[in-house]
């Protein structure tokens, strides 16, 4: 059997990225117990490339090796402790595992013992701390009875594990420390369905806390959008009774900078509320993998997350959708005044041009009246010097009567003279109608 050539296909530039997009963050096979900390830190300026160098030392401190160029997930084994890199889109996360050794005695719940401690601590990030899960896995004879010693009961959120026996519990509220704390209680899963059961509770918590960034944000635009909201009712109102450009102007620019404001913030909140919403279906789809059965008589998590963040989606995507209906109607308004406007200022113009054709009317009427005077006054000067022509040939002893000539010659000089004017000035009312609508094709 011989192997297709494939050097005859032209690969895909992206090709063999895609297609190990889906190996791109495999699970880790976990024995329990074992002790799992999560640290979410979000992605701000040159941060993620300053953790990344950060995490190349901590390696080379350690003699691992150090994650290679645009790699998004990278694994470290150090002793008993083993530390997962993962770099996504606006956040990274470094996930500390630690498993207990054998024939270790009873320990506090989520007790992080020293040399975990340590190498937290010499892990430095720069990002912005967001997220801090402890999350811990035992074998617990009834998960239900071990959940109701660690968490307060008042918010405690227990589920069964779908397709598995045991538990998952939490009551989602920050410890001393200021970690998020949660209870896995499973019996007898393989490693690599416990790693991925693990996985799958952090990446939930991750997703949700990253969810919830959107409501600050909506509810920092809220009280622009209500302004904003209240002013183009007053600005459509007096609409109604503005009858001045000056006013009908006035109204326009301020209905512009309203649409500019929102503008602005709904250009910066684009993001964040679009993330927001990607966040929350991760979470259902979480859920939806995770959750079993609720424990009564406590809520499930589906309950207890749909109480609390389903609420600040809602306002997240009402404020989103506020933006955008009160953007058509900003723009809706400013385009009645600017269309308001624009007929004003055609019937101003309208105005300037009948004044200027009335203007025009009387230039030219004065300019006939002063052509009459010029061939009057052109004529006087022609007729005179014509008479000291005829008195010099009557002088000179031609049969010449002066006064007569003069007399007979003043109508011919008179018509020659008006001919011509008439002539120059049809030639330039000619050349002037041509270039007009020259300019007019």
């Amino acid at each position: 059997m011989t192997s297709l050539d494939k050097s005859a296909f032209t690969p895909h530039a992206l090709r063999e990225s895609v297609l190990n997009e889906v190996h791109a963050r495999p699970f880790t096979p976990l024995a329990q117990p074992v002790l799992v900390i999560r640290f979410a830190f979000m992605a701000k300026g040159d941060s993620p490339a300053v953790d990344r160098a950060s995490l190349a030392a901590f390696c080379a401190q350690h003699g691992a090796l150090p994650p290679e160029p645009g790699v998004k997930h990278h694994q470290v084994d150090l002793g008993p402790v083993r530390l997962r890199f993962e770099q996504h889109s606006e956040f990274a996360t470094l996930t500390w595992i630690w498993s207990p050794p054998a024939g270790a005695g009873p320990r506090h719940f989520g007790a992080i013992a020293p040399e975990l401690q340590a190498l937290i601590a010499a892990l430095p990030q720069a990002g912005e701390l967001l997220v801090a899960v402890k999350l811990e896995v035992e074998n617990a004879a009834d998960p239900v009875a071990r959940a109701e010693e660690i968490f307060d009961k008042s918010s405690l959120a227990i589920v069964t594990i779908k397709g598995s026996a045991g538990a998952v519990a939490s009551d989602f509220r920050l410890d001393d420390d200021g970690f998020t704390r949660i209870l896995v209680c499973a019996d007898g899963p393989t490693p690599e369905r416990l790693g991925a059961l693990v996985q799958r509770v952090l990446e939930l918590e991750t997703y949700r806390t990253l969810a919830l960034l959107g409501l600050p944000a909506a509810l920092a635009l809220a009280p622009d959008v209500d302004r904003i909201e209240r002013r183009l009712v007053e600005v459509l109102a007096e609409m109604q009774g503005a009858q001045s450009f000056k006013l009908n102007n006035h109204l326009l620019r301020e209905l512009t900078e309203l649409e500019a404001l929102l503008e602005r913030g709904a250009t910066g909140s684009l993001f964040r509320f679009g993330a927001s919403r990607a966040y929350y279906d991760l979470v259902q789809a979480r859920l939806a993998v995770i959750e079993g059965e609720p424990v009564a008589p406590y809520s499930s998590w589906s309950s207890f997350l749909a109480r609390r963040t389903a609420p600040a989606m809602r306002t997240c995507n009402a404020l989103e959708g506020r933006q955008s209906n009160l953007s058509l109607k900003l723009a809706r308004a400013a385009d009645l005044l600017r269309t308001r406007v624009n007929v004003e200022l055609e019937q101003q113009n309208r105005d300037l041009l009948r004044s200027m054709n009335e203007r025009t009317k009387l230039q030219l009427r004065l300019q006939s009246t002063v052509e009459g005077l010029s061939v009057a006054a052109i004529g006087y000067y022609v007729v005179s010097l014509f008479g000291y022509l005829a008195k010099g040939a009557h002088d000179t002893g031609l049969p010449v009567e002066p006064t007569l000539a003069t007399a007979a010659f003043v109508p011919v000089a008179i018509a020659l003279i008006w001919f011509t004017t008439h002539q120059i000035r049809k030639r330039h009312l000619k050349e002037d109608h041509e270039a007009e609508k020259a300019e007019q094709e």
